[in-house]
């Protein structure tokens, strides 16, 4: 299996499997000297990690599945700061309910990897997805947390994600302080609480919801992204589109830019008091030509409903002759009902790892 490594100069790669003994990554490229926060990589991975309640109430979202997600750096930090080698990282699985998925050996769950990867390889591992489960990402986060704090050496730069959208419910307002004050990672407590209440209603159905995830990135210089094939958005869209659970990708207006006239989706540029450039909206999301433009950075992302879902669902499975059959199937173990609290840091990691790598590379564009 090719292409576990993403990044030009700052790079991370991911191993590891849902059910097997762990999962981890390697990050290389980060620069020798930058202050690594060890408490802060784990901090990350408790942000995302399965089993957790909100406030001590039932989180209706997340999945039963309890992990300590504790991270062990093996290697490239020494008395707190980056000693320019190679960081690894090892995440152990410590929950694994492997029997929960033995009907799955030689049957397809409708809307997960299961096929495709069979149809790809021949083999895959049933065991909760293996290498195209959703447990994958806690490797991302981790390698996430260290980019961040590259960044943080480079410049005043915040990424924020959030929930801007769940179970067909919609945020009112966008209050940065409320993120982390509700079970939906939603910058709204009101609107959050009716997307738990939806999504409690949902799983009651023994069905799944979806939703959409904002980014916003302020900090960002002007310059940053290659403007043929490396350009940021287009580097931003790969990370983001990697992550299993996402179906679609939107800068600024994006798809909304297509009803618009030009003088509209065009943002006006102004010098203020201090001569620093600025704009007067924000359609572009912050890249111009693949380029950033000073603005910030701002994107959203659509999350698909979980395929895990509790009802009875029509699939195929395949003998040991390798021919197809129509079954039904009804999927056990433990799940997400909605991925969005939960994908909201991944997404943050992602941006985060794209980012370092082209801030480092930009360093090579001029004297």
């Amino acid at each position: 299996m090719a292409q576990n490594t993403i990044g030009t100069i700052f790079k991370v790669t991911t191993f590891g499997e849902s059910h097997g003994a762990g999962l981890g990554c390697i990050v290389d490229g980060v620069p020798a000297g930058v202050k690594i926060d060890e408490a802060r990589i784990q901090a990350a991975l408790d942000r995302r990690k399965p089993g957790q309640s909100f406030g001590g109430k039932n989180n209706a979202s997340v999945t039963a599945r309890k992990e300590d997600d504790k991270a062990q750096i093996l290697s490239g930090i020494f008395e707190g700061k980056s000693e320019g080698t190679p960081i690894g990282i090892v995440i152990q699985n410590t929950s694994q309910h492997s029997k929960d998925y033995g009907n799955l050996a030689t049957t397809f769950r409708p809307g997960h990897a299961d096929f495709s990867f069979y149809s790809k390889y021949g083999f895959r591992d049933y065991r909760g997805g293996g290498r195209s489960s959703g447990r994958e990402t806690a490797a991302r986060v981790a390698a996430g947390a260290i980019a961040l704090q590259v960044l943080e050496s480079l410049g005043d730069i915040k990424i924020t994600a959030y929930t801007e959208r769940a179970a067909g419910v919609s945020i009112n307002k966008v209050d940065f302080s409320e993120i982390e004050q509700n079970a939906l990672r939603a910058p709204d407590n009101e609107a959050a609480a009716k997307m738990n209440e939806k999504i409690e209603e949902i799983r009651s159905n023994k069905d799944s919801a979806g939703g959409i995830i904002a980014c916003r990135v302020s900090g960002l210089p002007a310059g940053l992204g290659e403007p043929v094939f490396g350009k940021l958005d287009a580097e931003l869209a790969k990370a983001i589109l990697s992550v299993g659970a996402v179906k679609g990708i939107e800068f600024g207006a994006g798809f909304g830019a297509a009803d618009l006239t030009g003088s509209v989706n065009n943002d006006n540029m102004r010098v203020d008091s201090d001569g620093k450039v600025g704009f007067e909206s924000n359609n572009a999301g912050g890249i111009i030509g693949g380029i950033s433009n000073g603005n910030d950075l701002f994107f959203r992302v659509a999350v698909k409903p979980v395929p895990s879902i509790f009802q009875s669902q029509k699939t195929i499975s395949v003998d040991e002759a390798g021919i197809y059959s129509d079954c039904d199937l009804v999927i056990e173990g433990r799940h997400d009902v909605c991925l969005c609290p939960r994908i909201v840091p991944v997404i943050e990691a992602m941006t985060a790892i794209v980012l370092a790598d082209l801030m480092l590379q930009n360093r090579a564009s001029r004297i």
